[in-house]
């Protein structure tokens, strides 16, 4: 399987000489940097072996292990929003639906891990690799926010997307109850759970209510004393 060449980053990384410098440049925050190995060291045999053996998620940026923030909710929107791309992609065999334990190459040395992602056979031609690494940006790319995402985080985030080949990226807020479609780093058109959310040009025919991607959140037992909001 070959491959085009893979695109320079967006933004040539700054000089860093303190754990401000660092933490402004990957814009989030402490917490879920890994000092081990030494940020601007970490390779991509390092994330998949935090992977494999830690079963710890981190995206490679930089040259710096970053841990994904997302937690039980957003974990929970992420199957819904997968199961329903799954149902639309498998019987008219248009490509791949995958989770947030799928890293993309996205540019020599950066690595993302989308909470869900679609790849098309048009960009597969001969299906999924072996390799845990696909050197390949997805066509869909899909962000559900959690509480250590911040502002900084997704804007980085938009940029290496976009300019690394990502046609369409949905940034589900749980909190709000929306998703902010964006097809190029800025300016998004915000879903309401009054509305639909289709697949644009990457999806075509693909349409869902907003308020179906968010309505395992509101499951309860008939006695609201057995169970407590997620």
């Amino acid at each position: 399987m070959t491959f085009a060449t893979l695109p320079n980053p967006p933004d040539a990384p700054t000089e860093v000489e303190t754990l401000a410098d660092l933490l402004e440049q990957l814009g989030v925050p402490p917490e879920r940097v890994w000092l081990r190995p030494a940020p601007g060291t970490a390779t991509e045999a390092d994330i998949i072996y935090a992977d494999d053996h830690l079963d710890r998620l981190c995206e490679l940026i930089d040259g710096t292990m970053v841990e994904k923030a997302m937690g039980t909710r957003e974990s929970l929107i992420a199957t819904v929003i997968s199961s329903l791309l799954y149902a639309f992609v498998l019987p008219r065999k248009l490509g791949f639906v995958v989770g947030a334990d799928s890293m993309f190459r996205l540019f020599p040395g950066q690595v993302r891990m989308p909470d869900v992602a679609f790849i098309s056979l048009k960009r597969l031609p001969s299906g999924i690799a072996t390799e845990p690494i696909a050197p390949i940006a997805p066509e869909l790319a899909v962000e559900v926010l959690s509480a250590s995402n911040t502002p900084q985080e997704m804007k980085r985030k938009r940029r290496e997307y976009f300019n690394s080949g990502v046609q369409l990226l949905w940034l589900v807020d749980p909190n709000l109850r929306t998703i902010d479609v964006y097809t190029a780093p800025e300016n998004p058109v915000r879903r309401q759970v009054t509305d639909a959310l289709d697949g644009g040009v990457v999806l075509p025919g693909f349409s869902v209510p907003v308020a179906d991607l968010f309505s395992m959140l509101d499951l309860r037992t008939d006695d609201q004393s057995q169970g407590s909001a997620l």
